[in-house]
């Protein structure tokens, strides 16, 4: 399925020259659960739609878990994960501590190669309200 875009107008507020820019943005066309993605791996195999949603879920588990235990967690076809986050800089290393100045964690995802070569070959797109996909 091709992927939606929209055009929208952006300004640069960065930049000497402020005129105003248009950009083409990615739209989303809805969201795919737990649930629905059970289903659709139940009905490829022989486990029932509740055994691939428990293994799903245990997944999300022991992925938080060896996050937090500070290890970067390789899904080999999906990707690998780690965890990272926002620091505020201080001209004294010593002064440096998790509690002041870590403003925020986050999630870094670095696609697997068959993901990367996906999205370098392209993917078919189409203008939001426009008839052909």
């Amino acid at each position: 399925m091709p992927i939606r875009y929209r055009i929208t107008k952006r300004s640069n507020t960065i930049a000497n020259n402020k005129e105003p820019q248009y950009i083409m943005q990615a739209v989303s066309t809805g969201v795919v659960d737990l649930d629905q993605i059970s289903r659709q791996i139940s009905n490829e195999c022989t486990l029932s739609v509740v055994d691939i949603k428990m293994v799903l879920y245990a997944l999300g588990e022991k992925l938080q878990f060896h996050l937090e235990d500070g290890k970067m967690v390789d899904l080999e076809n999906i990707g690998k994960f780690k965890v990272g986050f926002k620091c505020k800089a201080d001209p004294d290393a010593s002064k440096l501590t998790p509690k002041r100045n870590i403003q925020k964690y986050h999630l870094n995802f670095q696609p697997s190669v068959v993901l990367k070569r996906w999205l370098k070959k392209g993917i078919k797109t189409y203008k939001e309200g426009s008839r052909s996909k």
